[in-house]
């Protein structure tokens, strides 16, 4: 049975986790997919608010790393607990300990959702970690976002206010080139302007869009 069909075979929805290293254009091909009609899950973004003060998780983070990663209004301070645990393995694994099957339920949530409302359509769920976690099983299709090493650590400088050092470290942190590679079914290179990883986007999408519609049409 695939990620895309229910315990009696009706149609739902083709799951779709786009991944790819920090600063290589996610959010791009994300956008790209939204506006081309897909349901987009950024599972950053749902990591925000599972930590929000009053949540489970922002207790068991606040336990484990102590007050100095609190900032305005006594809310987590993301630039200050990624200082704390990115130079810290052992730290950045518990992090993602606490986190990540929450992530991962919730996001099983909304997809779900999507699908009792969307019966057909195309949900995907944005993960920088897919590899890391061991998510990937989840989903029909993996894409892939990637960029040269020179343009990632550029574009995480720029984007993050990071040093050289600090900026390799968040990088050397996730999944080698290799690993994701080997869970990726379609890969778009963001290496070039922002118009051309665009149109790669849409290529990719219209890919997974004419996938879909043969897998719908042999039911």
């Amino acid at each position: 049975m695939t990620a895309a069909a229910g315990k009696t075979g009706e149609l739902q929805v083709f799951r779709v986790g786009l991944t790819g290293g920090i600063a290589t254009g996610k959010s791009v091909v994300a956008a790209v997919f939204r506006e081309a009609g897909a349901f987009v899950l950024d599972t950053d973004l749902l990591g925000h608010e599972l930590m929000e003060p009053g949540t489970p998780a922002y207790q068991e983070i606040l336990e484990k790393f102590g007050e100095g990663i609190l900032g305005e209004e006594r809310k987590i301070d993301r630039k200050k607990l990624g200082e704390r645990v990115f130079g810290d393995e052992r730290a950045r694994l518990q992090l993602n300990a606490m986190l990540h099957p929450r992530i991962l339920a919730e996001a099983e949530v909304r997809v779900a959702r999507f699908a009792r409302q969307n019966p057909g359509g195309i949900a995907v769920t944005q993960a920088a970690l897919m590899a890391e976690a061991g998510a990937f099983g989840r989903f029909d299709r993996i894409v892939l976002t990637e960029c040269d090493a020179a343009t990632q650590l550029l574009r995480l400088r720029a984007r993050d206010g990071l040093g050289e050092k600090e900026a390799l470290q968040r990088i050397g942190a996730q999944a080698d080139a290799a690993a994701r590679r080997r869970i990726a079914h379609l890969v778009v290179d963001t290496s070039g302007s922002l118009e051309e990883t665009r149109a790669r986007a849409r290529q990719a999408f219209e890919s997974l869009r004419r996938e879909w519609e043969g897998r719908q049409a042999a039911q």
